[in-house]
């Protein structure tokens, strides 16, 4: 039975590794419309603020 238990350990792992590696190279249909869009209000944001706002030091 113990013999069971080793060899049923890898087998477990294996499976976990499967369905990991296809959890993590599943297609993500988001896309970069997100990211573009918080990249454009970033740069919005940075353009807006002031600049002489005094001394740096």
């Amino acid at each position: 039975m113990a013999a069971l238990a080793w060899l049923l350990i890898p087998v477990v792992a294996a499976l976990a590794a499967a369905l990991w590696g296809s959890w993590a190279a599943r297609n993500r249909k988001t896309g970069d419309v997100a990211e573009l869009a918080g990249y454009a209000k970033f740069r919005e944001a940075m353009e807006r603020t002031e600049s002489g706002s005094g001394s740096a030091g």
